[in-house]
């Protein structure tokens, strides 16, 4: 009968451990599926695809914002609760992005479909903490992060092939047998387990979330070229005061939704800072590559997919190199070591023309994802590293933030210098193709200030982790 139970239970936990498998698996594909589709969308939508990257920004910000919510969500109204309308709302987000007529339409579907990605993970980790034994929770992770990782590898293969066989609809409709999947489920497997629901900062909140808004909205004007003046310099006026009354509403209250005391630790006051020059380089890489491929360089959108998978790919794959190196080098010398690696990848980049080869263009790719992949992973080990067991949980939620933010930021950066370079060498032909390069080059400039971030760093900073890494 024991023997019978520990079956039982062990099934209940790889079941609920699929459950969130599902929902990162979606979140994860949506984040880089529709990349490749841009230029076919915003030919449908009769919009210059120069002007497209609000509807990938208007994800990963909306994301952003509802994550500090997630805990007193799940806490009040129960895991499964919050869970189940999270992917009803990311499924419901992702029928309105195949039935959008237009940039603005799609845009706020996606804002829809970042409210439930917000939720989706989060809670399904939480669910997993408070239900899966500690003996089981390896297992768990795995299984979670293998769909985290698959879901990238897949996201533009399977954006270009949708585009070119069947219509860019289906990028987004792709999401309903899914989501339809991980609700049912979710009902079988998972608990409404709540908690203490403590008062929830809402002050904070708004000046934070609309701060950020803002802000992001100003940068993505910017990069419009036929956006209003006026518009554009109120909303970054607007977003930069709000985030600056955050400040000083958050400067020594500990009960703000995001204390500001988590910044006396240096490692993580050091970590989010590199997080921003991070994505300000990362982030536009992905982004600009299927515009070069498909607008310059004339390949297929489901070309530009298969190309872009080397990233993600040896991303994967160098994740199990990652802790010998620490071992070897430590943090600071990884970290300084990667970042100029990766700096170099972003300059070879733009040297990439029509002539170049398909093995170099790969190689390329390949390099710049091992990077990112070593980058990512020790910056965000360490960030949280240092912080005390109280701090862990918030230290985390804005680490997520940051990072979902940076995504943000990252692409309006790269599409304002583009739009520069267009106007000033040219749109067509090879004008276009130097615009490009330009921009990459300009790009990898982030990459030489992260460097001068992360000398501040001590050598010794990390010690205690490396042990850790196998």
């Amino acid at each position: 009968m024991v023997e019978k139970d520990a079956v039982i239970g062990s099934q209940h936990y790889k079941g609920l451990a699929w459950v969130a498998s599902m929902a990162l698996f979606m979140q994860s594909l949506d984040a880089t599926i529709l990349n490749t589709a841009l230029p076919t969308i915003a030919t449908d939508l009769q919009t210059p695809v120069f002007e497209m990257q609000m509807a990938i920004i208007a994800y990963s910000l909306a994301v952003a914002l509802f994550i500090p919510l997630t805990a007193w969500a799940a806490a009040k109204f129960g895991t499964l609760t919050v869970f189940r309308s999270a992917v009803f709302t990311f499924v419901f987000g992702s029928v309105a992005c195949a039935m959008s007529t237009s940039l603005e339409t799609l845009v706020l579907a996606r804002i829809i479909q970042g409210i439930g990605g917000a939720f989706m993970m989060p809670v399904a980790r939480l669910a997993i903490i408070q239900t899966v034994p500690k003996n089981q929770l390896i297992n768990a992770w795995n299984l979670m992060a293998t769909a985290g990782l698959i879901g990238p590898i897949l996201g533009p293969i399977l954006g270009g092939w949708l585009v070119v066989h069947t219509s860019w609809h289906w990028i987004f409709l792709i999401n309903i047998p899914i989501g339809m999947l991980g609700f049912w489920a979710a009902a079988k497997v998972m608990g409404n387990h709540k908690g203490n629901a403590n008062k929830l900062d809402w002050t904070g909140f708004l000046l934070f979330a609309f701060g950020l808004v803002g802000l992001t909205l100003g940068l993505d004007l910017l990069g419009e070229s036929h956006s209003d003046r006026i518009t554009t310099y109120s909303a970054l006026a607007i977003g930069i005061a709000l985030l600056m009354a955050y400040y000083f509403y958050a400067k020594g209250n500990e009960r703000a939704i995001l204390p500001l005391s988590l910044f006396n630790t240096r490692t993580f006051r050091l970590g989010i800072a590199a997080n921003i020059f991070i994505r300000l380089s990362g982030s536009a890489v992905p982004f600009l590559l299927p515009l070069m491929f498909q607008l310059s360089f004339g390949y297929s959108a489901e070309e530009s997919g298969w190309l872009l998978a080397p990233i993600a790919l040896m991303s994967v794959v160098f994740k199990r190199f990652i802790g010998h190196i620490l071992n070897i080098l430590g943090y600071k010398t990884t970290l300084i070591l990667s970042s100029l690696l990766m700096a170099g990848s972003t300059v070879s980049m733009s040297w990439l023309d029509t002539s170049s080869s398909t093995t170099w263009i790969i190689c390329n790719l390949m390099w710049y994802g091992a990077c990112m992949s070593m980058i990512f992973s020790s910056i965000n080990t360490l960030t949280v590293g240092d912080l005390s067991q109280k701090q862990s949980g918030t230290g985390s939620t804005l680490l997520s933030i940051v990072q979902q933010v940076g995504i943000g930021f990252g692409i309006a950066v790269a599409s304002i210098i583009l739009t520069l370079y267009r106007q000033f060498v040219g749109n067509e032909g090879d004008a276009l193709q130097h615009a490009f390069s330009y921009t990459f080059l300009t790009t990898s400039v982030f990459a030489i200030a992260l460097v001068w971030i992360l000398s501040y760093l001590r050598k010794t900073d990390g010690d205690h982790l490396r042990k850790n890494n196998k």
